[in-house]
């Protein structure tokens, strides 16, 4: 039987209970939807990174509330305080630590519905895992939790620019309207910011807004596909066997609320493909190896291979709805629900920011990993 020393040593030793992420430049959140605020400690930032809150507040913006119509209305000005890490504008160093307080929970919406269990939500599992759960819009599972992974990213984006590594990541889909990406690696921020929605292609974004109105008006939700692409990442980042760039994305992506699938490269069309179709074949182009195109996806036995990283990301619709859906309660007693408070019809468009977030921290992991082993930053 295990004593509580036992219990206290082997979660120093795992990071129980999962709050943790990263292993050089490693991050902690803490905080829920409806409490004070949500905080962030990154350990293993590089000392002198010229370092402000307004740094931070590009990112926070593109996911915060309240942005457009086809968001939720829940209003945060989501403005970051770096409590610790930063002096003179540069940081020491030492333990970055960045809060977001909550200004807008509407914590009421919730009471006459804190015994039901919600379709497509946590309350079950979490009362499962613990006996106990903060019915307040979701208590940790909420995605409000993501603000402090966008804070942490902003600073990781910044390391990664000192390299020339940039993330952009867009709306590929919403419902059955895909846009017409033919160069992952071409698009812009810019153009991704160009409309509500965050689809590079204008036609498509059109009627992805249209699809996203139609079903809000009619109480409903409807999910998609994110893609991020990650440009002029060096050849060699990642660690066979278990610490594979695809694995750790992978674990990075699924990480986040309402993530049911994670796709590289080609995904899962290379199950219909034959092996002659699918190689990525080996070429010579000024005085560097290439690949002639990147179905791999940018890594190869899980190492970048210095082609661009693709990823897609699958969205489910969100699971608050207006409407009345059947459930029970915690006793198991049948019940009918209506989720109230403010929510977003589509998570897509907020969800950009938080998966290149998360794709950023993997990255930057990975190159203070190289330094730590190598001496150096790999080759341009």
């Amino acid at each position: 039987m295990l004593d509580g020393s036992t219990i206290a040593n082997y979660e120093s030793h795992t990071g129980m209970p999962g709050n943790s992420f990263g292993q050089v430049f490693r991050i902690t959140t803490a905080g829920e939807s409806h409490g004070p605020g949500n905080v962030v400690i990154i350990d293993g930032v590089p000392p002198g990174l010229s370092l402000s809150e307004e740094d931070l507040l590009p990112d926070l913006q593109r996911r915060r509330p309240g942005q457009s119509k086809i968001t939720t209305q829940r209003d945060e000005p989501d403005y970051p305080e770096i409590l610790s890490g930063v002096f003179e504008g540069r940081t020491t160093g030492t333990a970055l630590a960045i809060l977001i307080r909550n200004k807008d929970q509407r914590s009421r919406d919730y009471a006459d519905i804190k015994d039901k269990y919600r379709p497509g939500h946590a309350d079950y599992t979490f009362d499962a895992k613990f006996g106990f759960r903060d019915y307040r819009g979701g208590g940790r599972s909420s995605a409000r939790e993501t603000v402090a992974r966008v804070a942490a990213g902003a600073v990781a984006k910044k390391i990664l620019a000192e390299r020339g590594i940039a993330i952009v990541g867009y709306v590929k889909q919403v419902g059955s309207i895909v846009a017409d990406i033919p160069d992952p690696a071409s698009v812009s921020l810019e153009q991704v910011e160009a409309n509500i929605v965050r689809c590079p292609d204008s036609a498509a974004a059109d009627q992805m807004i249209k699809l996203i109105d139609e079903v809000r008006k009619d109480q409903d939700s409807i999910g998609g596909v994110s893609e991020l692409v990650a440009t002029s990442v060096p050849a060699g980042l990642g660690e066979p066997v278990f610490d594979k760039i695809k694995a750790d994305l992978a674990k990075a992506m699924f990480s986040l609320p309402a993530v049911l699938g994670v796709e590289y490269g080609a995904g899962f069309g290379v199950a219909t493909a034959r092996g002659s179709e699918n190689n990525d074949l080996f070429a010579a182009s000024g005085g560097e190896i290439t690949t002639e195109s990147n179905r791999h996806g940018g890594m190869l036995g899980g190492i970048t291979s210095g082609q661009p990283i693709v990823c897609r990301v699958a969205i489910k619709p969100t699971s608050s709805l207006s409407r009345s859906q059947p459930t029970v309660t915690s006793s198991g007693e049948p019940a009918e629900i209506v989720t109230k408070g403010r929510h977003d019809p589509c998570l897509l468009p907020r969800f950009v920011p938080m998966g290149e977030a998360m794709m950023a921290l993997v990255l930057v992991d990975h190159l203070l990993r190289w330094r730590a082993q190598c001496g150096t930053d790999p080759a341009r």
